[in-house]
């Protein structure tokens, strides 16, 4: 199951039930299934807040996974800064839908294994994203 929870925001514009496809249809193409995965869309402070008591970082960031798979079924929280997904898009020149789709697979990329923070592994999932985009695209 896909939840979509808002905290300290009004919830954004999303389609959700065309969002859960994607997510599985995603899931599949890396060879899992999707167990609980809860997508919490909240501010800059919020997200701080959880990357300060739970990492240990002091920084505001998009993007926070916390990864609970069991075996090939992809289970997790995802919590997304929709502030600094808003100010990544302007900086990128990129529409905010496009950034927060991006953002939002981007969890469920790491829940598939694949990293970003080793040398190379930034072009891989880049790659992997790009990918996840095209087959959104493709249901439009």
């Amino acid at each position: 199951m896909i939840t979509f929870q808002t905290l300290d925001i009004d919830k954004p514009q999303i389609d959700e039930d065309r969002l859960r496809q994607w997510i599985e249809a995603v899931a599949a193409s890396h060879g899992r299934r999707v167990g609980q995965v809860n997508y919490v869309l909240t501010n800059d402070e919020q997200i701080l807040q959880v990357n300060r008591q739970f990492l240990g970082h002091d920084y505001y960031t998009d993007i926070i996974t916390f990864d609970y798979d069991e075996a090939n079924i992809i289970s997790g929280d995802i919590i997304i800064s929709i502030d600094t997904v808003r100010s990544n898009a302007q900086t990128l020149g990129e529409a905010y839908d496009n950034e927060l789709h991006r953002v939002i697979i981007h969890g469920i990329l790491h829940l598939c294994s694949i990293n970003d923070k080793g040398p190379g592994q930034r072009a891989i999932m880049e790659a992997a994203e790009d990918e996840a985009l095209k087959k959104l695209l493709a249901t439009s």
